[in-house]
């Protein structure tokens, strides 16, 4: 008897959540919205440190932040061959730039991984 009373509240709860469900995805047709963006709106309140990877993760995966990094290296490293020539302060292999990117990677790769 007991088994028959948790096959049912199971069932019931199984129910609920696949009628959730439901409401989520006919609101994101009628809305033609993403799926994922709805489910988001109805989820509680995120705490600041979500709301932080987030961002950080938006902006370490867009075009701007490839672009911006990708023109930071390329001055570093014309700097150092061709402005500084012997006075440089990163001569080639550059050892201070592979730090600093292998720090960024660091910091960078958990924050991503917590935004997912």
């Amino acid at each position: 008897m007991k088994n028959k009373k948790y096959v049912l509240d199971l069932l019931k709860s199984e129910n609920e959540q696949l009628g959730k469900m439901h409401e989520i995805i006919e609101k994101a047709l009628a809305e033609e919205t993403l799926i994922t963006t709805t489910i988001q709106d109805t989820e509680e309140e995120r705490s600041y440190g979500e709301k932080l990877s987030d961002k950080v993760a938006q902006f370490g995966g867009s075009w701007k932040f490839i672009i911006i990094f990708g023109v930071i290296l390329m001055l570093w490293i014309l700097y150092n061959t061709q402005v500084m020539h012997n006075k440089s302060f990163d001569p080639y292999p550059y050892i201070l730039l592979n730090l600093i990117l292998s720090c960024i990677a660091a910091i960078q790769a958990p924050i991503i991984m917590m935004s997912q």
